[in-house]
């Protein structure tokens, strides 16, 4: 039976004292940079329990004996009736997605080195202003804003693989309508122990508006508008919460020239695209390529 990344377990021989040659089955395994080891459970077959676990347990016999480090199991979640008996065996949760789980243990008697799972989750708050000195702002139909009447930024979570200026431009098409383009972050505040206990990076980004035309997002929206910028400040509860009056005075002192954000350079780094925020004011000689937001 299968649990191996390729068609079959690996064999191993092992000489006995009569030097007799057995065959015992491992789990198959790749090594990875840091000394451990990486299975992956394939999807195409379901899995016994029981066979799994005297596979698991000679598996990790011969690990300890190679003097490796760390073991990660992923389990597609078509084998989630094998967690009990990875926990069983002095595994514990790792992270999990929605087509699998990964599990992790650390061998040594030493300190488990073992990288954490991600920490932190990133959103934005998106400062579309137009020529007239109106700031984009909705009200939102769901969340701690509903029925409060305040008007805010148009705000979301940039998702995995997003790079956070797209993710702003995104963002305000989705609950807005409105096209724009990116022009610089302008601030950024982190938080603890938010969602799911992770920490929150907060980026806030000036746009600049291709289109003015208000088509909302009926779902997420309850309204949108175009509002002096003055009178967003003006709100009570911006003026009475530290946060928002800060981000509502750093986004007038861009509007005044009084303000430099962090603009958007393109480098690359091991043959991929890297995008660099940097302050283009004070590094107005850095050479760095175009931007590139398609």
């Amino acid at each position: 039976m299968s649990v191996s990344t390729s068609s079959s377990s690996v064999e191993e021989q092992v000489i006995t004292p009569a030097k007799e040659v057995e065959q015992i089955q491992l789990l198959a395994a790749v090594e990875d940079e840091y000394g451990g080891v990486v299975v992956k459970i394939q999807d195409d077959q379901p899995v016994d329990s029981e066979v799994f676990t005297s596979l698991l347990r000679a598996s990790m016999s011969q690990w300890k004996q190679k003097r490796k480090k760390g073991v990660w199991i992923k389990l597609p979640i078509r084998h989630s009736n094998l967690v009990d008996a990875t926990v069983k065996e002095g595994f514990r949760y790792h992270h999990a997605e929605p087509d699998y789980i990964m599990l992790v243990h650390w061998i040594p008697e030493t300190v488990d080195t073992l990288p954490p799972n991600a920490s932190h989750r990133v959103g934005i708050g998106a400062f579309v202003v137009n020529s007239k000195r109106e700031v984009l702002v909705v009200q939102e139909a769901s969340g701690f804003f509903r029925d409060t009447g305040i008007w805010k930024l148009p705000t979301g979570v940039v998702n995995e693989g997003e790079d956070i200026f797209r993710a702003a431009v995104r963002e305000v098409k989705e609950e807005t309508g409105i096209e724009t383009e990116f022009v610089e972050i302008l601030a950024f505040r982190e938080s603890h122990k938010a969602f799911f206990r992770k920490s929150d990076l907060f980026f806030v980004c000036m746009l600049k508006p291709l289109t003015f035309e208000i088509q909302k997002q009926d779902s997420e929206i309850a309204a949108a508008q175009w509002m002096p910028i003055e009178d967003y400040a003006a709100q009570p509860f911006v003026k009475e919460n530290k946060q928002f009056d800060c981000v509502a005075q750093i986004c007038s002192a861009k509007l005044d020239k009084d303000y430099a954000g962090f603009t958007l350079g393109i480098t690359t780094s091991s043959g991929k695209t890297r995008y660099l925020y940097f302050n283009n004011r004070n590094m107005a000689n850095l050479k760095i390529s175009g931007d590139d937001q398609q």
